[in-house]
Formats: structure tokens, sequence, C-alpha cells
């Protein structure tokens, strides 16, 4: 596995985590509980936590924190029949952060934002939640001018 999406899927426990406590833990709080909660794993796959994965998951769920209202309203924009509070925490999350790097990080091709949010949502979510995932960020992606 890849060092993005490892820090992809810590982003998404940390962002889960501060959803669900709401005020409680810090954002550098909530991501060193989800690097604690698998550091075996992201060990074996990398030989060590890099900086760099850090640093990414950090930017990641900052800037998702940071624009949580502005991509709440394009994920509701584009969702049909679907309030964001209506949405289970981990699509409503992987949505933010698929949402986020789509429209914030240019260094992430539209390509590889959609597939990591429907891979998120592959191994976080229920059966149905990878294709409702693709089917909202697809439709959220055509409105953004990037490769």
């Amino acid at each position: 596995m890849g060092a993005r999406r490892i820090a992809r899927e810590r982003a998404l426990q940390a962002l889960y985590q501060l959803d669900l406590q709401g005020e409680g833990p810090s954002v550098r709080d909530a991501l060193e509980a989800a690097w604690g909660s698998e550091t075996e794993g992201a060990e074996a796959a990398t030989g060590a936590i890099a900086p760099d994965m850090k640093q990414f998951a950090l930017e990641l769920v900052e800037g998702v924190r940071q624009k949580l209202a502005e991509l709440d309203a394009q994920i509701e924009k584009h969702s049909t029949n679907w309030r964001i509070d209506r949405m289970s925490r981990i699509d409503r999350n992987v949505l933010r952060l698929g949402a986020y790097e789509l429209a914030h990080r240019p260094d992430v091709p539209k390509k590889v934002a959609l597939n990591e949010a429907v891979e998120l949502g592959k191994k976080f979510g229920t059966e149905e939640s990878s294709s409702f995932i693709n089917g909202l960020l697809d439709k959220l992606a055509q409105g953004i001018d990037k490769p």
C-alpha cells in the first residue's frame, strides 16, 4: 500500500473521530490516535512512518476542517435527497476528504482523488458506500477544472 493511501486512511480516521466527538480532540490529537491505532500496519507497508506521510495526513485533515462548510455545501448540492447529516459518518467524511482533494489540492489529479475516495469507501464503509461516493464525487468533479 502506498504512503499516501496510508496517510489518507489515517486522515479519514481522524476526521471520523473529530466528527464523532465534536469539539473534543484537536486535529493533532485525533491524528496521533489514528497513527497509533495501526502503526504496525503502516510500518510493515513502508518500513516506518515517514514524516511526509504524517505531513500529508495533517494537511488533509486541517484542510477539510478549514473548508468544512464549503465542502458540505458542495456535497449537499450534488447529492440527491441526502442531507449531509443523514449520511453515514464514514461516507460523509470520505466525501469531504475527496471533495477537498478535488477542489483544493492541485497536486492530486482528479482521477486519483476519485479513485482514492472510492477505495476508502470500500475499505471503511458499507457495501453501497463506494458507488454512492463515486457517483456523488463524479458529479462534483465535473465542475472542477483540473487534470
